[in-house]
């Protein structure tokens, strides 16, 4: 059964590059592989493939996520050639080997349909959250630190409310989402996404004050459209099923 409106879709983005840009959506198909066209494509190291970590991401290039990329098609994203412009104006084919050599010798990209996810194919993060970490380190958080999927501006006066959430199931426009586990965060959200300065303050008060975490990752139990604006419903019972990628 559906309870009560808990929020509404206040924001959307995909990152079709692993750590580069987002992509700000007014609306978009969720898949079990996540939202279409989000991380589908991402730069690896060579020498670290075998790795359990090989991505070339912010931690290494802050300046990733001036790299802005796009869909030709932005509709049929996942059948699409992908182009990324580079922070000096230059827009190049996500397969062309100067990009690969700007972000660095032993770097190639890789691309997988299913995308490349650090921990699930969702992350979901309320206004409340960004507002509270915004108060405790003494800045205006930019919410693209945190690089989620869904910005949620929840109802009520809660200040972490998505960690209520943890075990349920939110129905957010045609999407149902169950809600797996709290986001826990690296230094990654040290970067300021404007200007590419590090604060390893922001880190350090989150994982003093929230164990390191900061909004949730999630799984799709029933693929949908979402849309801003959307209601976020909260259902009164859990799907026990265990993501699995493909």
């Amino acid at each position: 059964m559906i309870g009560a409106e808990i929020g509404r879709v206040a924001a959307l983005w995909r990152y079709p590059v692993k750590s580069m840009a987002a992509e700000q959506l007014e609306e978009v198909e969720a898949s079990w592989h996540g939202l279409a066209g989000d991380r589908r494509w991402a730069f690896v190291r060579d020498g670290l493939v075998r790795s359990g970590f090989p991505f070339l991401t912010i931690r290494e290039r802050p300046d990733m996520g001036q790299y802005r990329p796009s869909f030709l098609d932005p509709a049929r994203p996942d059948r699409s050639a992908t182009v990324v412009r580079t922070p000096a104006g230059e827009d190049l084919d996500i397969v062309d080997s100067a990009l690969a050599t700007e972000l660095g010798d032993g770097t190639r990209v890789i691309k997988l349909d299913r995308g490349i996810f650090d921990v699930m194919p969702l992350s979901l993060i309320t206004t409340q959250t960004i507002a509270s970490l915004g108060a405790l380190t003494g800045a205006e958080l930019d919410v693209q630190r945190f690089r989620p999927n869904l910005l949620v501006e929840a109802t009520g006066d809660a200040t972490w409310p998505e960690d209520a959430w943890v075990g349920t199931v939110l129905r957010i426009g045609g999407m149902r989402m169950r809600v797996d586990q709290r986001d826990k965060r690296c230094a990654v959200v040290n970067v300021d996404p404007a200007s590419t300065e590090r604060d390893p303050a922001i880190l350090r008060v989150i994982a003093r004050e929230r164990q390191a975490c900061a909004g949730v990752y999630g799984s799709a139990v029933a693929p949908g459209r979402v849309a801003v604006g959307d209601p976020v419903l909260l259902e009164d019972r859990a799907v026990r099923r265990e993501w699995r990628p493909g």
